[in-house]
């Protein structure tokens, strides 16, 4: 199929322009960019689009999502992530999820995203209390039938979680940590016999999906988990993609586990790489900073759900200045709470003002709109394929009308987009040289059908997940404390806009806490 978008507004995103729209004719040819410039021939049998009126930007990259959290939207508030984890990714009691529900979560979300401007997200996927085949190959079905392109992971934690968390063995009654270690982790070598057949069956697949090696966070995997499964990345080329100092609690477990920083003890293990994406990276000291930037790595930076769960402010022009690529992400949607990219571009936009007094290093809304599509692009390893709108890559982009309330009037449209666009404005998506959505609605799927069964069968699954809630809850009052004292310690950094310690002082007193 061949496409001409004559007379576009193009925000390309390449090299030569960034964020500065020019005006362009846009030749899509098969699933890819042929040209963009004036005046271009008209190929023989191809539709001619009047664009004048259209602004073309690439497709947003949303650079870490998790879709397990599709079903507990709107569901949790005013908890830190460690005790939010009790109810949202539960220790004790929790069954699979039918592989038709996995099916139907992942249709909402590619729903979400799509409707919103992305065109490629990174799903960590993560299915407690542990993920089978059949589960991911749902996943990877319903990110192919949405059309979508779609890296997603086989997330391996393989330790039990009590024993992530510092001083647990202190804190925890005998009875909850023995109740913590009854299920047994996956092995090292299950994961990674698990990870090679997923690659044999699903990497590339419909010329847009990927699997991704994924090991949770260096707590939470075993040393020779964490090499091996970078070894099997290094093998494949794909992304190494890990949560690193998402808390300050994480901070702490660093210096408790490793007596180091958690970055140092992954530079350590030599798994420190330009493959490698840190999601959150937010307790980063400055030497973490550098080394990151010394190996060229990426950090997916989540300004909507580190705001919700109270977890600090990424250093955004520090990251920037070191060399770092920085991609943004949605998150889960249960600590977001949706996968709306454009909320994510405008909070990260405003997020980093308040941290400092002088303006000039203020994120620029060129810097954003690259991390929301070339960083988020690289951090993914398709930095030759997505993230601009340019011969030769991917015909992965977004149309937007002129028209709209949002660009009435037109003022700097890189400034419309961070601050004032909603999605609202978005006439139709493409993904691989298809459109796979028109006027707010998804084509390649019946959105209406999905959404019924899903309300059924999701609220059956919640009605029984209530009460696997209760029965987590039994650790939060110990949880509590064990964040009290890691708020107290004393880390040389701080990443929350106030200080913590008249909070840490009043909880001590019995004046409030978690």
């Amino acid at each position: 199929m061949t496409t001409l978008f004559r007379n576009a507004l193009v925000l390309a995103m390449d090299d030569e322009h960034r964020a500065e729209p020019f005006r362009a004719d846009v030749l899509v040819e098969g699933d890819r960019i042929g040209a963009v410039g004036p005046d271009l021939p008209v190929p023989d049998g191809a539709d001619v689009v009047d664009a004048t009126d259209r602004l073309l930007m690439p497709g947003l990259v949303n650079a870490h999502v998790h879709s397990w959290e599709a079903l507990f939207k709107g569901r949790y508030d005013n908890m830190p992530l460690e005790l939010w984890m009790l109810l949202s990714y539960p220790i004790l009691g929790l069954e699979p999820m039918s592989d038709r529900l996995v099916y139907l979560r992942t249709l909402l979300v590619a729903m979400e995203s799509l409707r919103n401007g992305a065109t490629c997200l990174l799903d960590d996927v993560i299915e407690s209390p542990r993920q089978s085949m059949d589960a991911l190959d749902a996943v990877f079905r319903g990110y192919e039938d949405a059309g979508i392109r779609a890296n997603c992971s086989g997330n391996i934690v393989n330790r039990p979680y009590v024993d992530t968390i510092p001083f647990s063995a202190e804190v925890l009654p005998a009875d909850l940590l023995a109740k913590a270690h009854e299920v047994p982790p996956r092995s090292t070598e299950e994961y990674l016999e698990f990870s090679r057949e997923a690659l044999a069956r699903y990497d590339g697949r419909a010329g847009r999906l990927r699997y991704v090696i994924a090991p949770s966070g260096p707590q939470r995997c075993t040393d020779d988990l964490f090499v091996a499964a970078d070894e099997l990345s290094r093998e494949h080329d794909t992304t190494f993609h890990v949560h690193v100092l998402e808390t300050k609690m994480q901070a702490v477990t660093g210096r408790e586990f490793y007596g180091s920083t958690l970055v140092e003890y992954l530079d350590r293990l030599g798994v420190l790489s330009d493959r490698a994406t840190l999601a959150h990276g937010i307790w980063l000291t400055d030497s973490d900073i550098a080394r990151l930037g010394e190996v060229g790595a990426s950090v997916a930076h989540n300004p909507i759900s580190n705001l919700k769960l109270g977890s600090g402010i990424a250093q955004w022009r520090a990251l920037l200045d070191a060399g770092v690529n920085l991609g943004l992400g949605s998150d889960g949607l249960s600590s977001n709470d949706s996968a709306r990219m454009f909320d994510v571009v405008k909070s990260a936009a405003l997020l980093h003002k308040v941290t400092h007094p002088d303006y000039r290093t203020w994120p620029t809304a060129d810097e954003v709109l690259w991390a929301a599509t070339r960083g988020g692009a690289r951090s993914a390893r398709l930095a030759d394929d997505v993230g601009a709108i340019e011969a030769g890559r991917k015909a992965d982009f977004v149309v937007l009308d002129l028209r709209s309330i949002n660009f009435t009037p037109v003022n700097d449209v890189p400034t419309h987009l961070v601050y004032v666009e909603n999605g609202d404005s978005i006439t139709e998506v493409w993904v691989n040289g298809q459109v796979v959505v028109r006027d707010g609605r998804c084509l390649l799927i019946d959105e209406e059908a999905v959404l019924d069964e899903l309300r059924g069968l999701a609220g059956e699954y919640l009605e029984r997940y209530a009460k696997i809630e209760e029965l987590n809850r039994a650790f939060e009052p110990h949880f509590a404390e064990i964040y009290r004292r890691c708020c107290s310690e004393p880390m040389g950094i701080n990443r929350w806009s106030g200080d913590e310690r008249a909070w840490v002082q009043g909880a001590a007193a019995g004046e409030g806490g978690a």
